[in-house]
């Protein structure tokens, strides 16, 4: 068997190759799991493909495949070996009911390995991507005229939180101030973090800068590479969800920070792989950071700030939340920031504008009964 084919990029977009090459990785993951799965769900294939982003597709995908597993695994609903040979006739069988024991599955289950036994725990919003993908697929199954009935219409709702409802989790301005002291002294860090901060105190300082300055989404800010900015400008190029282009200036302090870790601490160009030579914020080996290695290093430094466990951190959609707060906290309009995060609806800006944490703190900084009992017993 020869050995896996390099792929080369050949690129006349305005995309830098990395977005694209991420574009395919994501591309021939669906395709790969595509191919593990019947082939009467062509049609479904290819409404994906048009309608929905890459990302959103994969995560459709690993569900309808997890399905069908069940069904064989847990059901007697189909005789099939694997997720490909299960047949369309085995499909027309499955009813609502069906479905909803599935959702109910995927609240709480096991998967055994060799070694182990791993629990997997499920909250609403995630069963409800669930029920969305396998609905997706039976409408279009339905309106490809390859089931008889739409049977979508008995599946149980799920209730997840109003977006009105939802707790917005942001850093207060002090909690920002504590965790970029710690990012510039290595304070409130472990020995071992300690040596790790020392080579790269200055990358971890202009990535917390970047998330808390224009509230990047995490995979905007890991594909950032040193020709995105331009200093003589002061701007740089981050490309938003369905490939949108967008530039945004930059500031003094984002300024200095990317200026002073490009030139003092990021690793010389010609130490590099080729691959990896434009990549902004580079690991200890010389690679492009990961989006898993970047959220580990912001829940680090937002625990310090927090006053908590690591593991109780923030992750980088909380400091996009941070910077949506301050920014509307500080007067700005909420239409510019809404430009700002991309945003698609101002309706999703307005939460963070509903956002009342210091209101909460307010009303109950006067309830202090244990404060009052004990000083009333001293008066006595």
């Amino acid at each position: 068997m020869g050995g896996q084919k390099q792929i080369k990029v050949h690129n006349k977009s305005s995309k830098p190759d990395n977005i694209v090459m991420k574009e395919h990785e994501i591309i021939h993951q669906c395709e790969e799991i595509e191919h593990e799965l019947p082939r009467f769900l062509r049609g479904f294939f290819a409404y994906l493909r048009g309608n929905v982003l890459p990302m959103t597709r994969l995560a459709y995908l690993h569900d309808i495949k997890f399905f069908c597993e069940y069904l064989i695994k847990e059901t007697a609903l189909s005789e099939a070996p694997c997720p490909k040979d299960i047949t369309l006739s085995e499909f027309d069988e499955i009813r609502a009911v069906d479905v909803n024991a599935f959702i109910d599955y995927c609240r709480r289950y096991k998967v055994e390995t060799k070694g182990s036994i791993v629990v997997y725990e499920n909250n609403n919003k995630t069963l409800a991507r669930k029920k969305s993908s396998v609905s997706v697929m039976f409408k279009q199954l339905y309106r490809d005229e390859l089931l008889k009935k739409n049977i979508t219409d008995g599946f149980d709702p799920i209730r997840v939180p109003k977006a009105t409802e939802r707790e917005i989790k942001a850093l207060q301005d002090d909690e920002v101030m504590i965790m970029l002291d710690a990012v510039a002294a290595g304070s409130h860090l472990t020995k071992k973090e300690r040596q790790f901060w020392e080579k790269t105190k200055k990358r971890d300082k202009a990535i917390l800068l970047l998330f808390l300055t224009y509230g990047l989404r995490l995979s905007e800010l890991q594909q950032l590479n040193v020709s995105s900015f331009n200093f003589s400008r002061g701007e740089f190029t981050i490309y938003r969800k369905r490939g949108k282009e967008s530039n945004m200036p930059l500031n003094q302090s984002v300024t200095l920070a990317v200026r002073d870790y490009i030139e003092d601490e990021r690793a010389d160009d010609s130490k590099l792989e080729e691959i990896h030579k434009d990549a902004l914020f580079l690991s200890l080996q010389g690679k492009r950071m990961t989006e898993r290695q970047i959220r580990e290093l912001v829940k680090k430094y937002t625990s310090i700030g927090l006053a908590t466990s690591r593991k109780s951190g923030y992750s980088p959609h909380k400091l996009r939340a941070t910077a949506a707060t301050s920014l509307i906290g500080r007067g700005n309009s909420i239409f510019d920031v809404q430009a700002l995060m991309d945003h698609e609806q101002v309706t999703t800006t307005q939460l963070y504008a509903a956002h009342k944490m210091n209101v909460k703190r307010e009303l109950v900084k006067d309830m202090e009964w244990e404060l009052e009992r004990t000083e009333g017993k001293k008066k006595k």
